[in-house]
């Protein structure tokens, strides 16, 4: 299928790799041209200059970039290029308010829109293990479904425009939850003098065992936070989230405590740690 992607940061440039290597022809655009030459450069696909040359002839166009007006901004570029009949597929994680326009908006122009936020970090994009969360018409989902699955472990449609991104508030609440329960956990373990590896071993074979534990209690009982989601990410979409809630009447005392937590992690200069850091602010 001629594909189109559009961002190509630390999840974006190998999933666009995925598509090329998988057969599909893919032309790529990005902000900083730099990035998009390198991609160029090592998967062999054309890099445009500007998103209205990188979507012209494209069936599918996918955009990871990030944030709202971000992905306006690249649609607008994009619905005026794209021939009718195209499929526009984001997986930004965005507000389902900024989907919904979207959708309305190419529509109008002869396309479909489908919202596709990932989860599955840095890692899960280089090894092509995402897990996608989808919405859209169903018809417009059936047919990028080959192009989207080349590059996750698992893809499901939620419903209409907008449930794919509601789904990923619903991720990113619960990955909140979890990260703070293994900081305090670690933190408690250290304070009442326990070898913290062994805890690990007895804990995680048990009822709180988490893929957060399993792949972040070592690092951060080390004080190391380079490893995937940034808080500042981590704050948007949180953000996004309690935003969420207050229009559907939905209470999150506890996320929204964490994201406060988050903030003083940010003035702490945590700004692109990652969200493993939660522990840093218990020991500080």
């Amino acid at each position: 299928m001629k594909t189109a992607f559009i961002g190509l940061g630390v999840m974006g440039f190998p999933m666009a790799g995925h598509l090329k290597a998988a057969g599909h022809e893919v032309a790529v655009y990005n902000r900083s041209p730099e990035k998009a030459r390198r991609w160029a450069e090592k998967h062999g696909g054309p890099a445009f200059p500007t998103i209205a040359e990188a979507v012209a002839d494209a069936e599918v166009a996918l955009l990871c970039v990030g944030n709202d007006n971000d992905v306006r901004d690249v649609v607008a570029q994009a619905l005026p290029a794209m021939a009718t009949g195209g499929v526009i597929v984001d997986h930004t994680t965005t507000s389902a308010k900024v989907a919904r326009e979207m959708a309305a908006l190419v529509e109008v122009g002869g396309l479909a829109f489908v919202d596709a936020p990932v989860s599955g970090g840095q890692a899960g994009a280089e090894n092509g293990q995402l897990t996608i969360m989808a919405g859209g018409d169903q018809a417009a989902y059936d047919r990028v479904l080959p192009v989207i699955e080349v590059y996750a472990k698992a893809v499901r449609r939620m419903g209409d425009v907008g449930a794919g991104q509601l789904t990923k508030m619903c991720n990113q609440i619960a990955i909140a939850g979890v990260v703070q329960g293994v900081a305090e956990a670690l933190h408690f373990a250290k304070r009442a003098g326990l070898p913290t590896d062994d805890v690990l071993a007895a804990i995680s074979k048990g009822s709180a065992q988490s893929w957060q534990m399993e792949n972040r209690w070592a690092t951060m009982a080390r004080g190391e936070f380079e490893f995937g989601f940034a808080v500042d990410w981590m704050r948007k979409d949180l953000g996004i989230a309690l935003d969420e809630a207050r229009a559907n009447g939905a209470t999150l005392p506890g996320t929204a405590l964490i994201d406060q937590f988050y903030a003083e992690v940010q003035a702490m200069g945590g700004h692109r740690w990652d969200t493993s850091s939660l522990v840093a602010r218990l020991e500080k």
